[in-house]
């Protein structure tokens, strides 16, 4: 028997295909997390994807992973923004970029060299990306989706930068919408709750914390990098083709409740 999620996931998957086979997507920190989810979505939608982690080691896990390694992994550090030029610019084509290169510095944040090479990777990264991607998005009217957070609204005391650098993608994000406009890119983001990934593994780990993240959050569960999936393949697709300068919140309902 078929059960109704998976008659969704099959027509979902038939839409996903139709929108994005042979197109060609770059996602930055696709190489593990959050990222690596998305890439995978893409992939299996029949993109040509490249993912670009920051060193050897996210390269070779890349490698490693079934659906991954049918990716082009490149190596990228976001703050040089010569690497980043030779790598958007190298392209014949490009109808995606989904800006997930980020860290967070639990408690070391409020340091100021700690702070500036925080919002250095995750908010000035993402805008030399989108720079250099700019003029083949222009020729394909290809679409960017950056990586907000709940922290893009609320403070964190232990992870100021963090929370600034999120700030700081939510307004990009208004702004390039804006500015790219003309070049008929759309630009929008995702904020996502609270997800199992590397990045939170300390806070899965903890019950006491735990128990405080999903307490507040009306689906009690942790999200899944697969859950951000759906609302990024919208975002990207032709479905969207009126959707700019938004902020589209996946988090289980934390925020309102």
């Amino acid at each position: 028997m078929v059960t109704v999620a998976a008659e969704m996931q099959e027509v979902s998957g038939a839409w996903a295909s139709m929108w994005y086979a042979g197109k060609h997507v770059l996602v930055t920190g696709g190489t593990s997390g959050i990222g690596a989810g998305l890439a995978r979505g893409f992939l299996e939608a029949g993109a040509i994807v490249t993912i670009a982690g920051v060193n050897e080691a996210e390269i070779t896990a890349a490698a490693a992973d079934p659906v991954l390694k049918k990716a082009d992994a490149r190596i990228l550090d976001v703050r040089d923004g010569a690497a980043v030029r030779s790598l958007v610019e190298g392209r014949d084509q490009l109808d995606v970029v989904v800006n997930c290169a980020g860290v967070i510095r639990r408690g070391e944040e409020l340091e100021p060299d700690v702070f500036q090479s925080v919002v250095d990777i995750n908010l000035n990264g993402a805008m030399r990306v989108c720079a250099a991607a700019r003029p083949l998005l222009a020729c394909s009217g290809g679409a960017i989706v950056n990586l907000a957070s709940m922290l893009s609204f609320f403070g964190g005391g232990l992870v100021p930068a963090y929370a600034a650098s999120k700030g700081g993608i939510a307004q990009l994000t208004k702004s390039l919408a804006i500015a790219y406009a003309a070049d008929g890119i759309r630009v929008n983001a995702i904020a996502p709750g609270w997800i199992a990934t590397p990045l939170t593994t300390d806070l899965q780990n903890s019950e006491d914390r735990s128990r405080v993240i999903l307490d507040r959050t009306p689906l009690k569960r942790w999200g899944r990098p697969s859950d951000l999936l759906g609302g990024v393949l919208y975002l990207c697709s032709p479905a969207a083709s009126f959707v700019t300068g938004t902020i589209l919140v996946i988090d289980g309902g934390y925020a309102i409740s």
